[in-house]
């Protein structure tokens, strides 16, 4: 990471704000957004014949995933959850008789009961939320035991390009959000207490004919900086200038590359019975029926 991460790294209105002013068309730009989301959609496989009875997709977006689980699992209820109420407004779910449910909500403080999911969904969200191990925390929490876990998230090397041109631009800290290494993601799973993680990396490559275009791609996904720290000037003209000349000298026929690298996770949350943190307790739960009995 560039930067200490902070609990308050992010400004919650200026996020609430891009996703809302993204919603609209959201799912037309974001294209690497749904490979992603497809490919983690073909995961889901693992589960074989096991049916969710309650499915939580987080940082839905416009809920393209949580329609497709509905229509995977139509008895399932599926709640789509998102930070921006604007994009909850574009879940368009298949009519069933319990249709797609949806939540306005940030990731790190889910509103559900304790043992309530048992698949929990989230693409490309979590780079978002500054305390990942808190936000696993609270994913653990929510999920029944042996519940599935399964998310993707941008690692560092994401805009590795744009964040070097602002560096030899003069930016000491580019308007880049940072994003946690592999090794941090598995490191906060097993802190969690989930089971049998499986974690995987892999890096994309889109082209742009010119760097505003990517700038201009960033805003319309809501990707802008939302960062407390940011500057609320204007950088300059000067400034602009000479971080589109460095990042001009990356073009290949014509073309400028922009690197994504994509984490995905899958790990399965503890039985009954295990221990979390919370604080300085540890905390467990059993169900009532598995409490021993005396009798006099």
């Amino acid at each position: 990471m560039n930067e200490p991460a902070k609990l308050s790294l992010f400004d919650r209105r200026r996020l609430r704000f891009n996703f809302g002013r993204a919603a609209v068309g959201y799912a037309e730009v974001a294209v690497l957004q749904r490979e992603v989301e497809s490919r983690l959609l073909e995961q889901l496989d693992v589960l074989e014949s096991r049916v969710p009875a309650c499915v939580l997709d987080v940082g839905s977006g416009p809920g393209r995933a949580s329609t497709l689980m509905k229509g995977r699992w139509p008895k399932s209820e599926v709640i789509a959850l998102d930070i921006a109420l604007p994009m909850l407004r574009q879940v368009r779910g298949p009519r069933f008789w319990r249709p797609v449910r949806k939540l306005c909500a940030e990731a790190s403080q889910l509103p559900l009961a304790e043992g309530s999911v048992d698949l929990l969904f989230s693409n490309l969200c979590l780079q978002w939320v500054p305390d990942l191990p808190g936000a696993l925390a609270e994913f653990r929490r929510v999920l029944r035991p042996d519940g599935l876990l399964l998310f993707s998230t941008f690692g560092p090397d994401t805009l590795i390009e744009l964040r070097e041109a602002y560096i030899a631009a003069g930016e000491r800290y580019p308007p880049l959000s940072p994003f946690a290494a592999i090794q941090q993601v598995g490191d906060a799973l097993i802190a969690a207490g989930f089971r049998n993680p499986v974690l995987q990396r892999e890096k994309f490559s889109l082209t742009y004919p010119d760097v505003m275009a990517l700038l201009r791609e960033l805003r319309a996904i809501g990707a802008g900086d939302a960062r407390l720290q940011r500057p609320r000037g204007l950088g300059g003209r000067g400034r602009q200038a000479r971080m589109v000349a460095s990042y001009d000298q990356h073009r290949v026929e014509g073309k400028l590359p922009s690197t994504w690298e994509v984490i995905t996770a899958m790990a399965w949350s503890p039985g009954a019975g295990t221990a979390r943190r919370e604080g300085a307790a540890d905390i467990a739960t059993f169900p009532a029926d598995a409490i021993p009995r005396r009798s006099r």
